[in-house]
């Protein structure tokens, strides 16, 4: 008999959070997150996104034996504002029985109808900031810092429960050429657009000299992606929340910028050293010697993790990314990086996909949300 347990006590959540671990315990590709990352998280005194949002979180439970977990999550800026009555659903791991993930599902459903909601989607987080996309391709390849791992069968799983894909993103691996050997056309296009729209790149030494640019790089996130269908605008407290969450891991010369002759930013790009293989070997837990291992990937690596790029949208389609990965190829090129992952990028970014053409490049991972009427 399979029953349904909501998270209340602080071992609920730990069970939660650890879950995972018990899943993809043989697997080579799952990695780990930071488990007091995942714990805080779900805590409202340390995650400001409460403020606009509540979750329920949801064990399920066979013969004693705890065997799926998902969350229900409602983003009421998302809802009132944006008026997508959604109910969305993350945190979604499951054995191979497809009446655990139904039950899985129904809770969550159950949660939305209470809060008259219309249609479920997932698998996401709180907003387009967090993790999102179940996995449906590349299953033999590491999960980011910042996305999920699945097993291939929770895909059919949703679709036999008549869950149809709404959002779907795509991941590239690209090869970093050596210096010699980068492609001539990007180096003489960054130079040509800025000077054609009197440009500047920006690059940066310490972690201090980002700090005065990152509220406008938020900003610019926004204005980026506000016509694409995961947007939900970033609140300037899940901003701060973001800075001293993620600002730990980022090298300050993994990060490139463009800005306009007024020293407007008008461009960006976050790179990260790849932490996969660090995180990987820790297991989820930074003490007592985790932390040493992500402060060696940070500094000795051959791989790194592309994150976010941003472009006002007066010049998008006009050649600025080409100022962003030229500068990176140079900083790549002096540290060793011979392979870089991108994040997902939804599949309707025909820009960005197009400029990895400019590389050697593979599409290594998909991924999509699936979604229902309740």
């Amino acid at each position: 008999m399979i029953t349904i347990k909501k998270a209340i006590t602080k071992k609920d959540y730990t069970d939660f959070v650890m879950f995972p671990s018990k899943l993809y315990k043989n697997s080579k590709y799952w990695v780990s997150p930071i488990i007091n990352e995942e714990l805080e998280m779900m805590d409202k005194k340390n995650n400001p996104v409460f403020k606009n949002a509540e979750a329920e979180y949801f064990l399920a439970l066979k013969n004693n034996e705890i065997v799926g977990r998902i969350a229900g999550i409602v983003n009421w800026v998302e809802v009132k504002e944006q008026k997508k009555n959604k109910v969305r659903f993350g945190w979604y791991d499951v054995i191979d029985d497809l009446k655990v993930s139904e039950k899985l599902i129904e809770a969550v459903i159950d949660f939305g109808r209470k809060r008259k909601l219309s249609f479920i989607e997932g698998p996401v987080g709180f907003s387009n900031m967090d993790k999102a996309g179940l996995l449906t391709y590349g299953f033999k390849e590491l999960n980011t810092m910042i996305t999920w791992y699945h097993n291939s069968y929770q895909k059919d799983h949703l679709e036999k429960l008549k869950m149809k894909k709404l959002a779907e993103w795509v991941e590239y691996r690209i090869q970093i050429y050596s210096e010699n050997d980068a492609p001539e056309k990007v180096k003489k296009f960054s130079n040509l657009i800025m000077k054609r729209y009197n440009l500047k790149a920006l690059n940066f030494k310490k972690t201090k000299d980002i700090v005065p640019y990152i509220d406008e790089m938020f900003d610019l996130l926004n204005k980026t992606y506000n016509t694409l269908q995961t947007f939900v605008p970033i609140q300037q407290y899940q901003i701060d929340h973001y800075k001293d969450r993620y600002l730990r891991y980022i090298h300050p010369e993994f990060i490139k910028s463009v800005a306009d002759k007024n020293g407007n930013l008008i461009a960006f790009a976050i790179t990260m050293p790849s932490f996969s293989r660090a995180l990987k070997k820790i297991n989820g837990k930074l003490f007592p010697f985790g932390f040493l291992r992500i402060l060696k990937a940070q500094k000795f690596n051959d791989k790194a993790s592309l994150y976010l790029i941003g472009v006002h949208p007066d010049y998008q389609n006009k050649g600025v990314t080409a100022i962003l990965f030229n500068d990176l190829q140079s900083m790549f090129n002096k540290r060793g990086i011979k392979e870089v992952e991108t994040n997902p990028e939804l599949i309707e970014n025909k820009s960005i996909q197009a400029f990895w053409k400019n590389y050697e490049s593979v599409l290594h991972k998909k991924r999509c949300t699936f979604t229902k009427t309740i």
